[in-house]
């Protein structure tokens, strides 16, 4: 069963119709048609409505949608049966075939095409070049062919006027190695001159730029010489090209094709006595394009050379009737065995040549038939009668083989076989090809028959020996039936319906009416192509005993092959339908489609496989697709096997009663049971996929997670083995750097890993540092600290700030700097370190404070570790101002040399001072030493005082 479409869509399967009637059937085609569906199905057999339009469902997109997926998976399409004849073919080793069917214009073509581009898109995925070639010629070859064998007519712009079937090898990889074509030509008049707009190349060929001038073209003069036509010669030209085709055998075509035009145009004359050819420069050009003599062409028109009973040879002239006779069997035959030759041409490239099946394994073969439908004109003669027959034997088959594949199931799986009731056409296939009493052999007989042997005599042969044939009628026979003619018309009645024939021109198509004489002069041409296609003209006229086979002999021959070689394989149907005569995307005749229903046996073919079962599956695949309606087999059963537990699901749904267990198949009588389950499963996938995502989304990230977790834990490892590692060098280029003069200065350190990359920059001179500071007294260690500390915030920033001279930090305690009042600041010095409980003094010296006036007054500062204070020296130091010295947030100095200096507090009080009374002394800079002892202090008493914050404040106030 195909993957349910939307109810809107009407039924994908022509089985699961409520009721089998011609009403439900046509309704539901006509649905599918107008919603842009053209394929549906019945079983496996694919029923194709022409869309009249191009399709977006022919991509590679959808070749993948198919590839290796089964026929009730995704929507009907020609793609699916192709893939289904690919995987019996290449799983089981079974030969198959796909038979394409259906009337002109109905789509045969098109579709025979997209099946060869679906199998050359599947098979080759290692792009092997020799098998790249095969799969180039095979698909080829259908634009020549087409060129060669299609024609426009008034039902169809690119009609088959051929039938063809076409064999293609695989080896065991299921890769394709070659293939056969065999052509079941009926139509021979056709001139194939479209496209050819090279003025040059027509005078070559003498021909002029005009379809109308020539009689075999002129019917379709109007037509031939469109923009389409021009781009499909470009097309075959190609084709020729890449099959293989010379440009010698290329031009010999050519010659070919305008020695038929020139042909048409050859009149004849008679004077009672003697026929004559009116103008002989046709017959000179038609000389030159075949590479004969002019004399000999001549000959072969007006004479015929026959053997008498003694061996005598004598020329017997035509009559003019006779010699148009001859002028047109020889065009026909002429374009008969260049199709013919084109064909063998071809086969002779893609045919599999030294092939072992020891070596390559079982060669085994996909077979696709794309021939013309059953056809029923106004007028319908022997064409249509030999394509009749055709399809009668098709239509044979095609029941015996579903028939035979029904009953075979049903054996297989332990089914009751029940007998189907249908129209067995053999009767019909008897009235025309059985031997004595069938129509070719009284049509054989009267073509044999000497003396003035005419239609309507055979006719009467039919009618005596026909009478009593319940599918054979006439006028004649049923004189009341005034849609038939007298000595004119004979129906048959077909299984597609009643066809009315005229015998007008039966016996002269039947007749080979092509004499010896033009078969010699081919044979006898200096172009080797031409000579090849005329083998029998080496003969001459006394070895020449043997009547040739007639036209529907020599049809049914092929004909009766071909069933015989499909019968021995597995079969795939595309059954194709035409919507409308008006080649329109929209319009649908429901008349029209009905008579073709009817014709192409579809209604039976459903009736034959719904009886009894509509649907039936393996038991894992029903499983597969219904198990989430049950909740025993949701989401696995535990039971013995897959039939009990479908067993299972048909139970809780009580279609017991309806169904059938075959040995490893469900069997479902009616579509109803089917569609319960499927609305039911409709109901549920909604729910089933919110869980199925969540379930999903949740592994995803515990996947995510654990995947993280264990690239954290590798990334940890490594980087503390780098680590490691890193250390382990360390200590190894620096085991012996105690004894060296320079400490390890000149050691090379390794290059670190990324984590300890800032570790390193902090470190690469430490040990080198730590033996110079350890040689440092302690008593100089406050003045190292204090220098490292204002080098951190200044460095960069500030170019002097004494880092060359000694710190002394008191300068007011020294009595070198004041000795006249050192003593007395000693005193106060020692008061407020009682009074206050300072620890030590961070900093103290002379200074000029400038208030917020502009004015400035020599003022003394003195720094401890607990307050900030302001005294005035010139009154023994007395304390002008006391400040906590947590209250103070930064410090701000200038990059250049000046002394000046702004203490911030919270309450932005802030104090502006410059340091040092009087003129600077050389080397005496002291901004540097103040900033280093209190960043030291600070980082000491571990405040917030932070060096971006320093650094900032310079630059602002600088």
């Amino acid at each position: 069963m195909a993957e349910l479409e939307g109810l809107e869509f009407g039924k994908s399967d022509f089985v699961l119709l409520d009721e089998v009637t011609m009403e439900q059937f046509m309704e539901n085609l006509k649905l599918r048609f107008e919603k842009g569906r053209i394929y549906t199905y019945i079983g496996e057999v694919v029923v194709s409505v022409n869309p009249y339009r191009q399709m977006d469902i022919y991509g590679k997109d959808t070749v993948d949608a198919y590839r290796g997926r089964e026929l009730y998976e995704n929507p009907p399409h020609l793609y699916a049966v192709s893939d289904a004849a690919y995987k019996a073919m290449k799983r089981r080793a079974k030969d198959t075939c796909i038979v394409i069917s259906g009337e002109s214009g109905a789509g045969k073509t098109e579709a025979s095409k997209y099946i060869m581009q679906y199998i050359a898109a599947i098979t080759n995925p290692g792009q092997r070049a020799e098998v790249e070639s095969v799969k180039n010629v095979l698909l080829k070859s259908n634009c020549v062919l087409e060129a060669f064998g299609n024609a426009k007519t008034n039902r169809n712009d690119n009609s088959s006027r051929f039938g063809k079937y076409m064999d293609i090898n695989f080896n065991f990889n299921g890769e394709p190695t070659g293939g056969h074509i065999n052509n079941y030509l009926l139509e021979k008049v056709r001139g194939w001159v479209g496209g050819q707009d090279d003025g040059g190349a027509l005078n070559s060929f003498h021909l002029q730029n005009d379809p109308a001038v020539y009689i075999y073209t002129r019917e379709g003069a109007a037509t031939v010489t469109s923009n389409n036509d021009r781009s499909s010669h470009k097309a075959v030209m190609s084709a020729l090209g890449v099959i293989g085709f010379s440009n010698e055998e290329i031009n010999s075509i050519y010659q070919i094709l305008a020695s038929i035009l020139l042909l048409g145009n050859v009149q004849f004359e008679t004077d009672g006595e003697s026929v004559q050819i009116l103008g002989l420069e046709a017959i000179d050009h038609i000389a030159e394009l075949t590479a004969t003599e002019a004399d000999s062409v001549i000959k072969s028109l007006l004479f015929r050379t026959v053997a008498t009973g003694g061996g005598e040879v004598i020329e017997k002239g035509h009559t003019e009737q006779d010699a148009c006779f001859g002028r047109d069997a020889f065009a026909k035959a002429l374009y008969e065995r260049l199709f013919c030759w084109i064909v063998n041409r071809i086969n002779s490239v893609i045919e599999v040549k030294d092939y072992n099946p020891v070596l390559h394994g079982k060669n085994t073969v996909i077979g696709v038939l794309d021939i013309y439908g059953f056809e029923i004109f106004e007028n319908n003669s022997f064409e249509q009668f030999c394509i009749n027959y055709c399809n009668e034997k098709l239509q044979q088959l095609f029941i015996e083989l579903i028939l035979r594949q029904e009953q075979g199931e049903y054996q297989r799986e332990g089914i009751t076989w029940q007998h189907i009731d249908y129209f067995n056409n053999q009767i019909i296939v008897d009235l025309v090809e059985q031997p004595h009493k069938g129509i070719i052999s009284i049509l054989d007989e009267a073509c044999l028959t000497v003396g003035k042997v005419t239609d309507t005599v055979c006719l009467e042969s039919m009618d005596t020996k026909l009478a009593q044939h319940p599918h054979y009628t006439s006028r004649k026979l049923s004189p009341t039936d005034k849609t038939m003619d007298f000595q004119k018309h004979f129906r048959i009645r077909h299984y597609a319906g009643d066809v009315t024939y005229s015998v007008e021109g039966f016996l002269d198509k039947n007749k080979d009416l092509l004499f010896q004489d033009f078969k010699r002069l081919m044979y006898n041409s200096a172009d080797p192509v031409l000579k090849e296609m005329w083998p029998d003209g080496q003969l001459s006229i006394t070895e020449v005993t043997k009547r040739p086979l007639t036209a529907a002999t020599l049809f049914k021959n092929s004909i009766v092959a071909l069933v015989d070689k499909l019968g021995c394989k597995e079969p795939y149907y595309v059954r194709c339908i035409k919507p409308n005569e008006m080649k329109s995307p929209v319009l649908f005749d429901d008349a029209r489609c009905q008579h073709q229903v009817a014709y192409l046996g579809l209604m039976e073919n459903v009736m034959v496989r719904r009886a009894g079962f509509a649907y039936r599956q393996h038991y894992a695949r029903v499983l597969q697709r219904y198990k989430m309606t049950c909740e025993y087999t949701w989401p696995n059963h535990l039971m013995a096997s897959d039939r009990e537990a479908v067993e299972a699901i048909v139970t809780q749904h009580g279609f017991q009663d309806d169904v059938a267990y075959g040995h490893t198949k469900l069997f479902v009588r009616t579509p109803r049971s089917l569609y319960t389950l499927e609305q039911e499963r409709a109901a549920l996938i909604p729910i089933l996929v919110l869980f199925l995502q969540k379930v999903w989304r949740g592994a995803l990230a515990r996947m995510r997670c654990r995947r993280m977790r264990a690239i954290y834990a590798i990334m940890g490892c490594y980087k503390r083995y780098k680590v490691k590692a890193h250390f382990w060098e360390v200590e190894s280029r620096f085991a012996n750097v105690r004894t060296m003069a320079d400490y390890g200065k000149s050691v090379e350190w390794p290059n670190p890993p990324a984590a300890l990359s800032k570790f390193h920059k902090n470190t690469v001179m430490l040990w080198w540092a730590r033996q110079i500071v350890k040689n440092i007294p302690p008593s100089d260690m406050l003045e190292v600290r204090a220098k490292v500390a204002a080098l951190t915030a200044l460095s960069g920033e500030r170019k002097d700030w004494g880092v060359s001279r000694a710190w002394e930090r008191d300068y007011l305690a020294n009595a070198r700097d004041c000795p006249q009042t050192s003593s007395s600041f000693i005193r106060v010095s020692k008061d407020l370190r009682n009074k206050d409980m300072y620890s030590q003094v961070l900093f103290s010296g002379f200074c000029r404070k400038v208030n917020r006036f502009n004015k400035s007054t020599d003022r003394g500062l003195l720094i401890t570790d607990k307050c900030v204070y302001k005294l005035e020296p010139n009154k023994q130091y007395k304390v002008l101002k006391r400040l906590p010295l947590d209250i103070f947030t930064g410090l701000s100095v200038t990059s250049e040399v000046d002394q000046m200096v702004a203490l911030h507090t919270s309450s932005q009080d802030d104090v502006l001072l410059c340091l040092q009374r009087g003129e600077l002394c050389t080397n005496q800079d002291r901004v540097g030493e103040l900033v280093g002892a209190l960043v030291d202090h600070f980082t000491r008493q571990h405040l917030k005082l932070s060096l971006p914050y320093y650094i900032c404040l310079l630059n602002t106030f600088s």
